[in-house]
């Protein structure tokens, strides 16, 4: 189990640092909900965390094919809803760098399809994926 301390700094600002490593993240309400957008919104946050679990299961998958994903990208897009504000939509364009059989692009998805992000937020919030350049 991992457990991470969530301070409220004042002024829509807010800092957790990393237990193992002492890594500080920090968050700022966006412009569009009465925040200064001085870094990633909690919400942006959690786009964050979408795309680089999908990119670290990928290269989970990848590893056990022989291939190497070095380099790639996941865009990855949110939108948001009012009353109640919430994602509405969450959308992750992957690009891996170099020739891919369909085979080991199809394993390399479904692999995506699995990380742990994806699977709590999947229960009511769409998430589209696309493959192409960057």
């Amino acid at each position: 189990m991992s457990e991470t301390t969530v301070r409220y700094e004042g002024y829509l600002r807010c800092s957790a640092e990393h237990s193992e490593s002492g890594v500080v993240v920090v968050t700022n309400a966006p412009r569009d909900n009465h925040g200064n957008g001085a870094s990633f919104s909690p919400s942006e946050l959690l786009s964050v965390s979408l795309g680089s679990c999908i990119l670290s299961i990928m290269g989970i998958m990848a590893s056990s094919m022989d291939i190497d994903i070095t380099g790639a990208t996941a865009k990855v897009e949110k939108k948001m809803a009012n009353a109640p504000r919430r994602i509405a939509k969450i959308s992750v364009h992957v690009h891996v760098f170099g020739e891919l059989a369909e085979s080991q692009k199809l394993k390399l998805e479904a692999a995506a399809h699995e990380c742990p992000v994806h699977n709590i937020l999947n229960v009511e919030v769409p998430i589209s994926f696309t493959w192409g350049p960057a």
